[in-house]
């Protein structure tokens, strides 16, 4: 389930994007087997890959792209435009196969890097060590969506379901390319696309290997925090615990613990107002093996040295030169926004 925060520092208005994934285990709970069934998209629908422009860089072509993602009965709450995504599809010189990792941006209000932008330095830089990327638009800033800020509403379900299919669509476009090693495909995600990383690394196993940057990944551990517990008494409780029920499958601590044999790259920030290390190290513990942890001096935007560190773990994973340190030092830090002040 998605519930917008709501802790002292943040107003659950403003900062609704940010979410709490959970089900409550006094619900009830479906074997892992079935659980996949409600992410189930037909794979055989086709790309409709359209190019729009491209760009060169020391010979690294960007291309501006959107490709079809197939929608269902609850994806009409996304938007007119739920069933397009946005991308830019970076490609190396060469004829591969490449390496190739698809990232994820954050959704961070007041942020000019909230789109596919967040990580197309990045991109470019590994692309001069022959890697090819692709970085897809988030549902919430597709064209015609308007969210909705209730609580508790079925809206939140749809942008996730969604944008968990158009990711995997993202892997269907990668891998249909004769120039991509389908053993060597990553995934990096940041914030809420950190969080569709915990569902998306226990349903789709093509990936070989996950970054997730500062993701909301459980609420059998978010359940024990006053915030949570202040927001159910705010909203609810029987509303909070009906709505619970309803959308049981969707906690991200029950697909992050079946990852495996994904490796699973967990970065996080200590100045947070809720995602901080403290609540990292037990999400930590559920996540499968193999694993790591590292917890930066940085706020959600992380640093320069959680993007050093990711761009190593993507070299040892995929198997590829590393890139010059000059050029990854280059890389320009992502700004954080303030964050909104509570009333």
């Amino acid at each position: 389930m998605v519930i917008p925060l709501a802790t002292q520092r943040v107003r659950m208005k403003t900062f609704g994007f940010l979410f709490i994934l959970f089900a409550s285990a006094a619900l009830g709970q479906e074997p892992y087997d079935t659980l996949l069934y409600h992410w189930a998209y037909d794979q055989s629908d086709p790309l409709k890959m359209k190019q729009v422009g491209v760009q060169k860089r020391e010979g690294v072509s960007i291309y501006d792209i959107s490709f079809a993602s197939p929608v269902d009965n609850r994806s009409k709450l996304v938007g007119p435009n739920g069933g397009v995504v946005t991308a830019y599809l970076v490609v190396p010189p060469g004829s591969g196969p490449f390496p190739a990792v698809i990232y994820g941006h954050w959704c961070m209000p007041g942020s000019e890097k909230k789109n596919r932008t967040e990580f197309l330095d990045e991109a470019i830089v590994l692309a001069h060590s022959g890697v090819i990327s692709l970085l897809p638009d988030h549902v919430i800033i597709h064209p015609g969506f308007v969210q909705d800020n209730t609580p508790l509403n079925d809206q939140q379900i749809a942008v996730e379901v969604q944008q968990n299919v158009n990711l995997r669509r993202a892997a269907d476009l990668l891998l249909a390319r004769s120039d991509v090693d389908h053993g060597r495909l990553a995934y990096v995600g940041h914030s809420c696309d950190a969080s569709a990383a915990g569902f998306l690394s226990g349903i789709d196993k093509r990936f070989k290997a996950f970054v997730i940057m500062a993701g909301d990944l459980s609420f059998e551990i978010d359940r024990r925090t006053k915030s949570l517990q202040d927001y159910r008494q705010k909203v609810g409780p029987e509303k909070f615990d009906a709505f619970a029920a309803k959308y049981s499958w969707m906690d991200g601590g029950k697909y992050v613990s079946h990852a495996a044999p994904a490796a699973m790259f967990l970065q996080y920030a200590s100045d947070e107002p809720f995602l901080n290390g403290d609540l990292a190290k037990q999400y930590f513990e559920i996540v499968s093996q193999p694993k790591k942890l590292k917890v930066y001096g940085a706020p959600h935007a992380l640093n320069a040295e959680a993007t050093r560190d990711r761009i190593a773990f993507l070299v040892e994973q995929l198997s590829f030169t590393p890139p010059d340190a000059k050029a990854i030092n280059a890389i320009p830090v992502l700004v954080q926004p303030a964050w909104p002040r509570s009333s």
